[in-house]
């Protein structure tokens, strides 16, 4: 068996950043020539004994930070790492560490590049049978932090997949004319993409396994010191695919014609009580 991208040894966790920028080099040229955005799908991507004991950790999972049960989002929920088992936990900094940040770095061309310690939206996500989760472009601004979200890493946890039980991780376009890339969430293979408010992506096509097994990935997003008050933040937006049954998220775009229409200081003052409200 060839070795893994990312050689990460199975106990500590460690690799240097001289031997992950090296994992990084044969990677770039096809990440970086992918259009209009740039992403892409690598396999093997860690020593498999890693995500076996990841696996074998999250058969007890504690009760989910976050829950998604709308339209647009399904049957989804999300775990922070650090209410997660120790060696999970252990991973999630060790993909946040200067090796990987490195990596990273070397793959997208982006330098500069920020973990996040409080691994906003990220985590372990898990996707239940019927649950599925539409084309999107993510959130693009950490404002705990005020940084620019710039890179979503996406590592997958399930076993003897198939394209047939749904989940395939896709890839479109702007216009939402074309579907640009589709990749089944097998075990160890790692997505990786630019994000930016034009990032169409998502896993539309519901999970649906013959045994009730959930789709399950560990997410990571990075960032830079680039934002600026010229910016204009936004949650996640959602676009329904031609000749789909996806639906439009007025929620999302009534809050956003208030926040053309009010002043920010109303606005600010407002945003808690609509989002009590779900309007």
């Amino acid at each position: 068996m060839t070795n893994p991208i990312l050689n990460l040894d199975p106990d500590s966790l460690l690799l240097s950043t001289k031997e992950a920028r090296a994992a990084a080099q044969t990677l770039a040229p096809e990440y970086q020539s992918k259009t209009p955005f740039h992403y892409g799908g690598f396999d093997n991507f860690l020593p498999p004994e890693i995500l076996d004991r990841v696996r074998a950790e999250l058969t007890q999972l504690p009760e989910a930070e976050n829950s998604y049960d709308r339209p647009q989002e399904r049957l989804k929920t999300s775990y922070v790492p650090e209410r997660l088992p120790a060696y999970t936990r252990q991973l999630f900094y060790a993909l946040n560490s200067r090796p990987v940040l490195a990596f990273v770095e070397e793959v997208t061309g982006i330098k500069g590049l920020i973990p996040d310690p409080y691994f906003a939206g990220g985590g372990v996500h898990v996707v239940a049978n019927g649950g599925h989760l539409d084309i999107h472009a993510d959130f693009n601004h950490h404002a705990a932090l005020n940084l620019e979200r710039r890179v979503n890493m996406l590592i997958y946890l399930n076993k003897d997949w198939r394209a047939d039980y749904g989940g395939s991780f896709e890839v479109w376009d702007e216009n939402m004319a074309n579907k640009l890339g589709s990749y089944v969430p097998e075990f160890n293979r790692m997505c990786m993409f630019s994000t930016s408010s034009d990032s169409w992506h998502g896993n539309p096509e519901p999970v649906n396994h013959p045994a009730g097994e959930p789709r399950m990935s560990i997410a990571l997003y990075y960032y830079t010191a680039t934002w600026d008050s010229s910016r204009k933040s936004h949650t996640t937006l959602f676009k329904p695919r031609p000749g789909s049954k996806d639906q439009r998220d007025r929620q999302v775009a009534r809050r956003a014609l208030l926040q053309d229409l009010l002043p920010p200081v109303i606005h600010r003052k407002l945003a808690w009580r609509l989002e009590k409200l779900g309007f």
